[in-house]
């Protein structure tokens, strides 16, 4: 800082309190990169010691044991007739021909 008359000339690192160094700029990359890096540790580690009940959780897994299952009908229950109760099924009249069950 120095005075020429009456006007007081102050130069830029004095203006501005501080050093123009760039730190917070690696502070700031560094940071980003180690959040990136710690991130995919909690994501990698678990998946890779995964065994089969917690595979079987997942979408792939849970196709892959249906596969391996050999029973191709997903779920769905067939009615094989052979019950004492009436079904909806046996109830079924055929108007113009489409089936029409009764409530």
């Amino acid at each position: 800082m120095h005075k020429e008359g009456n006007e007081i000339h102050i130069d830029e690192v004095e203006a501005s309190g501080g050093s123009k160094e760039g730190v917070v700029r690696w502070v700031l990359a560094g940071g980003m990169l180690l959040a990136i890096i710690l991130l995919s540790v909690t994501w990698i580690v678990p998946a890779l010691m995964q065994d089969d009940v917690e595979e079987e959780a997942t979408v792939s897994g849970e196709i892959r044991s249906m596969e391996d299952d050999g029973t191709g009908t997903d779920s769905i229950i067939t009615d094989v007739g052979n019950d004492t109760e009436a079904t909806a099924t046996d109830q079924a009249t055929q108007q113009d021909g489409v089936d029409v069950i009764e409530n």
